[in-house]
């Protein structure tokens, strides 16, 4: 229902307008004022949408009524009413965005005419904001899988320069402060908990959530000035776990990496972050990787190191016999020396996620390992690792068995079909039952790219025949080739070509430069 007031000094124009507007439209609500400073008064209680307004009042104009009500309502849309057609209030009323004059004394069709335009106005109006805001809606869905997929390259594959300073800016995060990671455990059954706990860091803005693998949720956060590391990470760590107050089960834990100067540096915080979740008996429930015991003895860091390097190239030839060696050899070092069985613990764990972060270089879809309980003697300890040997294991025969020749045939099909849609690695991996990672890294041993890349070049190839017509906008070509952001759209057009969508298209169609 629109509002309508109406301003006048003289009670006969008053209700003589009112009656016409009535007479025609019947399901609009009507006031009156009959001073500027009435006008004003009203229109602060009531908020209507339109104000006709006259403007020779004695006391306060018109013209000083409308300066007022538009400081606290800039919505509100006014038509000028007068019996003097004079250019010096016509020009100080366009000022202050006056839509439309009536000259008194006017016909009832002019006064229903000039509403008839208003309709329509804020009929446009009212469809340009539900475009803008399913454009947004697409925006901010298109945004949730590049923060995903972004997370998913730095943690688990490599910095793809050519792309990752424009998700970035898309991301409107200033990734040149430091970073950590903080590594979520969610017990099983605690899935929905997922989208709150992205709902909450989305609004404050100072973090990407990954995807949820397993039962680990990474997330990596940027630092913020003023504000300590510890501050800040313990503060994030205890809003996760009130969130995690709202669901019964147990086993909810937080891990915080390191600092990092630079994304390429992320991994580190990552692996870091998970050997931070090794006690999950700790009160708290959060623990930071700096407050891990460390090696006492110079002799023990060296032999891990020194296993580490065969690790590497057993798992690379699948020679499991020598893995399970290598990581039960430890267990049983640090037993002979008496030493804490949690240290035991949470070193075997760094060498297990050494293995499966090669087996996910190798296209393995292997969700970082961990320790359901704390051991609570070698025995324990020993049994556990063996079974978290055989769960990689035969991740790994699964993996080398199901492998087919023409994935990549079908992944570059999919992806040309597709190019114009929102598509994630967790879609492509959907669609020929691989591992987001495997995809990942497929795309850059075999074909020299990246998925994105490929992704975007489709994308540009698509948008080169569409510019090839006059009729298409570019805002139009943009959401055509999968863009929702016609800003974005231009700069990766302009980066590959080295000109923008406008200059191809002159030169593509022989404009010439006036």
């Amino acid at each position: 229902m629109v509002k309508l007031l109406i301003v006048d000094d003289e009670p006969i124009e008053r209700d003589g307008m009112q009656a016409i507007l009535q007479k025609n439209y019947p399901d609009f609500e009507f006031r009156q004022a009959k001073n500027g400073k009435l006008a004003v008064e009203i229109a602060e209680d009531w908020n209507p949408d339109w104000i006709f307004m006259d403007i020779m009042m004695p006391g306060m104009t018109g013209l000083e009524a409308i300066e007022q009500i538009q400081r606290s309502n800039e919505e509100v849309q006014f038509v000028m009413v007068t019996a003097f057609d004079m250019f010096d209030y016509a020009r100080q009323a366009i000022k202050l965005g006056v839509k439309d004059y009536l000259l008194k004394p006017s016909k009832a069709s002019e006064i229903v005419a000039t509403v008839g335009k208003l309709l329509e106005q804020q009929r446009q109006k009212e469809q340009e904001s539900a475009v803008r805001r399913q454009e947004q809606d697409a925006f901010q869905r298109a945004l949730s899988i590049v923060e995903t997929d972004v997370v998913t390259q730095l943690l688990f594959d490599h910095v793809h320069e050519v792309h990752i300073d424009m998700l970035v800016e898309m991301l409107e995060i200033q990734s040149e402060n430091e970073q950590f990671v903080l590594t979520v455990l969610i017990p099983e059954g605690g899935e929905e908990a997922y989208l709150k706990i992205k709902e909450n860091i989305r609004r404050q803005g100072n973090a990407w959530v990954g995807a949820l693998y397993g039962r680990q949720l990474p997330i990596i956060v940027f630092r913020e000035a003023g504000t300590s590391f510890r501050s800040q990470a313990i503060k994030l760590a205890k809003e996760i776990l009130d969130i995690s107050k709202q669901h019964s089960q147990e086993g909810w834990f937080v891990g915080i990496g390191i600092e990092c100067s630079s994304l390429e540096e992320i991994r580190n915080s990552y692996q870091k972050s998970l050997i931070a979740t090794m006690d999950l008996g700790i009160p708290s429930k959060y623990r930071f990787y700096s407050d891990v015991p460390v090696l006492d003895k110079e002799s023990d860091a060296a032999f891990i190191k020194q296993q580490e390097k065969k690790l590497f190239d057993y798992v690379r030839q699948g020679e499991w016999e020598c893995i399970d060696q290598i990581v039960l050899d430890l267990i049983r070092r640090f037993e002979q020396q008496e030493a804490n069985v949690l240290l035991a613990q949470q070193r075997a764990l760094e060498v297990l996620w050494i293995a499966s972060r090669v087996m996910e270089e190798m296209g393995v879809e292997a969700a970082a390992p961990y320790y359901p309980v704390q051991a609570h003697d070698y025995r324990q300890l020993s049994a556990e690792t063996r079974q978290l040997l055989d769960g990689m294991k035969q991740l790994y025969e699964s993996h080398c068995g199901r492998l087919e020749v023409d994935k990549i045939h079908q992944i570059k099909q999919y992806i040309r079909e597709h190019s114009h849609e929102d598509i994630s690695l967790d879609t492509l991996a959907r669609r020929v039952d691989l591992s987001p990672i495997y995809i990942s890294k497929m795309f850059k041993e075999k074909l020299g790219v990246n998925y994105i890349e490929f992704l975007t070049a489709c994308r540009m190839e698509r948008a080169k025949k569409l510019l090839a017509d006059p009729q298409k906008s570019l805002k139009e070509i943009s959401i055509d080739v999968g863009y929702h952001e016609p800003n974005y759209f231009s700069k990766v057009f302009k980066k590959m070509y080295e000109v923008s969508p406008k200059e191809y298209r002159k030169t593509l169609l022989g404009i010439k430069e006036e």
